[in-house]
């Protein structure tokens, strides 16, 4: 294993690396995620206040250049006038009039309404607008003192003009305090004036304002979101190439180390062979001098083998060449458990199958096909228990032939089982292989049944064993 100069190993620090990588793109991701959405926020409040500007200023010119609406506010403030002369010299208490405005309301609003709406037909705004006249406060003064006749709630103000809604749908289009006074005549003749001080709002409501300013913004959030949704593609795929790109580079270091492993045994054994054939004793010992030979030409053997290991199986499907042959089903499946169990008298293991009844025919290419089968077997035997048992069992269903082999072995964790056909992978367990190998045999496996135009599927639980599912066409 490589070491870092800080004596680290080097797929700890690569790893270390990019999950640093990932952290800080994922950061500097949502800080212009939230960037861009701090500023399109800052649009909508400026668009909005544009929009409700725009809006209140053709409201005030029907307010202030109409001459029937004007009239008609005259006429509400004349008969407010009245009522508070009424109350300051005729005995009229607070409360009646109150009563009394909120009478006098209902008529004057009925005709404003009709005026305003008219008015806001010839501006042409596009939308629908309610305006409403609201006191929050009347103060009758005297020479000696202050009379507060009525102080009314921001939430609650009293509603004298237009058309009711609420005052959380409001807004603002102009506030006043007006001190004026009010003179006429009393019973007796005698003139009396009323000074008094009133705080009004008048307020607006804008029918579907939301959906009239993200519709002045459209083009501008289908820009934004179109490019959050490349960049976050950028992002996911840059990721899963990197990711990519490590998970490879891993699996090819793992591949180096192991097959440098695997050519170290056979290499040094040729080595110390060599040297044995330099000796005196060796030379002049024909026994001696013969089984070293042996040990040369068997270590030999193993090197070719594992170069051919790794050439071979590195083929893909479409690089394979198939050279078909028609089988019976039960005798091919029969005759390849007899090969296998030869190969591994030495170890505990049992067989058990159940074939097909009815007779199949198999086209195949009985060299690749055995191969391939007989690498699934051998992966039962290195993963498998002190006791290995082995079930096969095939079947027939609408033309296509299953053949089903399951282990009792230590199984697969469900993380790895996407990439156990990928060339060079192994599965580990804490970052040790447990049996030796080149990740090379179901990559082979899958190819040979890929040149097959079959496929090959697996299910496995830790410690309840493996089944590696086979179907190919029987045409």
């Amino acid at each position: 294993m490589a070491y870092s100069a800080r004596g680290l190993p080097y797929f700890w620090v690569m790893q270390r690396k990019i999950n640093t990588l990932i952290i800080t793109a994922v950061l500097t991701l949502l800080a212009m995620t939230s960037i861009q959405a701090y500023l399109i926020y800052n649009t909508y409040e400026l668009k909005k206040d544009a929009f409700i500007n725009e809006t209140k200023k053709a409201i005030s010119r029907i307010d202030d250049e109409t001459e029937m609406v004007v009239e008609t506010s005259e006429l509400w403030g004349q008969v407010f006038s009245e009522l508070l002369w009424e109350y300051r010299f005729k005995g009229l208490s607070k409360n009646q009039f109150i009563e009394e405005l909120k009478k006098e309301k209902d008529s004057f609003s009925r005709a404003f309404n009709k005026l305003y709406q008219e008015e806001l037909k010839k501006s042409d705004l596009g939308y629908e607008i309610k305006f409403k006249k609201n006191i929050y406060s009347i103060m009758v003064m005297d020479s000696m003192q202050i009379d507060t006749v009525a102080i009314f709630s921001k939430e609650r103000p009293l509603f004298v003009l237009g058309d009711d809604f609420e005052e959380s749908q409001a807004y603002t289009i102009s506030q006043a305090r007006w001190q004026t006074d009010y003179t006429a005549l009393d019973a007796d003749g005698i003139e009396k004036t009323v000074e008094f001080r009133v705080h009004t709002r008048d307020r607006m409501n804008i029918s579907e304002w939301q959906r009239i300013v993200l519709g002045r913004m459209a083009a501008l959030l289908a820009g934004s979101v179109l490019l959050l949704l490349f960049v976050v593609g950028l992002f996911y795929y840059s990721i899963k190439n990197l990711i990519k790109q490590k998970k490879v580079a891993d699996v090819k270091t793992d591949f180096i180390n192991n097959i440098t492993h695997e050519l170290k045994t056979p290499l040094a054994t040729l080595g110390i062979a060599t040297k044995s054939l330099k000796k005196p004793e060796i030379k002049q010992s024909p026994e001696a001098f013969e089984n070293t030979l042996n040990i040369l030409d068997r270590q030999n053997t193993r090197l070719q083998k594992l170069i051919d290991q790794v050439l071979t199986n590195s083929l893909g499907s479409e690089e394979l060449t198939l050279k078909k042959e028609q089988v019976v089903d039960e005798e091919y499946i029969m005759n390849g458990i007899a090969d296998f169990s030869l190969s591994v008298q030495d170890k505990n293991v049992s067989f058990t199958t159940s074939i097909e009844p009815k007779e199949v025919l198999l086209t195949i290419d009985t060299f690749l096909f055995t191969t391939a089968l007989f690498n699934i077997l051998e992966n039962a035997i290195k993963y498998g228990k002190e006791s290995v048992a082995i079930a096969i069992e095939t079947k027939l269903s609408n033309d296509r032939y299953e053949i089903r082999i399951s282990d009792n072995g230590v199984g697969i964790p469900r993380e790895h089982l996407p990439s156990i056909f990928d060339k060079f992978y192994r599965v580990t367990s804490g970052n040790v292989h447990d049996v030796k190998g080149l990740g090379l045999g179901l990559y082979y496996t899958k190819q040979v049944i890929d040149a097959h135009q079959g496929t090959i599927d697996v299910e496995s639980e830790p410690d309840r064993g493996t089944t590696f599912s086979i179907t190919i066409p029987t045409n």
